[in-house]
């Protein structure tokens, strides 16, 4: 069973290629830190200042999570997902697939497999993102200092596992949706959807239980004018469980379907 889902992974990895998946995963992590260093570096007279101060990188941390927390991490995971489960779709490709002698459950699993490896990318690539763009302008312009303290001094491992948990929700969602579809655009039409009412419930004391709404809140949580949902203790509970529940319904779904191309 293993060296199966492990033969399904290596092709379904390979098969990424042929998806703009990869070049989301690059773009959408890169560009907020890029925008960081891009502004620094057009305001050179106010880096020393900046770069002087004790708490540089946790206010830069703090700042680069929110695009990251709102918007562009729950898009990765609407796109991403959505991309990688049409491959199929798009290639008329099905048939072939479930040709193979493979159990369509490992199908399943090795296409949700590659998802999450790439969302995790996403976030590592993010993360250095992150200390290149503190560091050119420290390179780059004369009398700006290193930044004090440490990188590593960040919450690294926990935030970014935590983020990552919490968009799991979204991850199955798009996955059941994707693998229902053969139009590409209908399930990130709906995912962008999903994400709005999310925004726009966001002030809604039921907006812990839609699925799209965790990295938000998550983020908000750490901000003064999120103290209310620092009560959401469950938060994280809550994305586990939206994403066994749907990851479960969504592989029942696929063994059930019909039509197998």
């Amino acid at each position: 069973m293993i060296g199966s889902f492990l033969r399904a992974f290596r092709g379904e990895w390979l098969k990424r290629k042929r998806s703009s998946a990869s070049l989301f995963v690059v773009a959408g992590s890169l560009f907020t830190p890029a925008v960081v260093a891009g502004v620094r570096l057009m305001y050179p007279r106010a880096l020393p200042g900046i770069y002087a101060a004790d708490r540089f990188w946790q206010n830069l941390w703090h700042s680069s999570w929110e695009s990251m927390a709102i918007f562009f991490l729950p898009m990765g995971a609407i796109l991403i997902t959505s991309l990688v489960a049409q491959i199929e779709f798009r290639s008329n490709a099905w048939k072939q697939v479930h040709t193979l002698p493979v159990h369509s459950g490992v199908i399943f699993l090795a296409k949700l497999a590659v998802v999450l490896v790439m969302m995790a990318g996403f976030l590592l690539l993010f993360n250095a993102g992150l200390y290149v763009s503190a560091m050119i302008p420290a390179l780059a312009v004369p009398g700006v200092p290193r930044p004090k303290g440490e990188f590593a001094s960040l919450p690294l491992f926990r935030a970014n596992a935590l983020y990552l948990l919490d968009c799991l929700p979204i991850v199955a969602a798009q996955y059941l949706m994707a693998l229902r579809s053969a139009n590409v655009l209908a399930p990130i039409g709906a995912g962008f959807l999903a994400w709005v009412v999310a925004l726009a419930d966001l002030s809604s004391p039921l907006a812990r239980y839609w699925p799209y709404n965790y990295t938000i809140i998550q983020y908000l949580r750490e901000t003064p004018k999120g103290a209310h949902f620092a009560a959401h203790g469950e938060l994280h509970a809550l994305a586990l469980a939206w994403f066994v529940l749907i990851t479960v319904a969504g592989y029942f779904l696929f063994l059930t379907k019909s039509e197998k191309g």
